[in-house]
């Protein structure tokens, strides 16, 4: 089974940073995904990729949202995410060979 995972690069003290990731928060009390937070003041290279553009959020490595989350539109796209990964499951089970 795969993981639906939303990745949150951000940093300490930014504000934006904080209100994407409580709309990310509420988002994650209705719908099942993974919530890996990475905090680019951690790693030189992460910093200086992202230092300008935080928060960015990726939903399954497709980078989905820079500065500000939109709740409605981040739950239609974790749900689509969701449907998809639904749809390939059945997808697989049905085209699994047969003895």
């Amino acid at each position: 089974m795969s993981k639906l995972v939303v990745e949150v690069f951000s940093k300490k003290g930014c504000c934006l940073c904080k209100e994407a990731k409580d709309v990310i928060g509420r988002v994650k009390c209705e719908l099942p995904f993974y919530l890996k937070e990475v905090d680019i003041s951690a790693n030189d290279d992460l910093f200086r990729r992202y230092n300008d553009h935080v928060p960015t959020v990726y939903i399954n490595g497709k980078k989905s949202f820079k500065f500000k989350v939109d709740e409605t539109e981040f739950r239609k796209r974790v749900r689509k995410e969701i449907i998809k990964a639904g749809l390939l499951r059945v997808w697989n089970k049905a085209n699994l060979p047969t003895r």
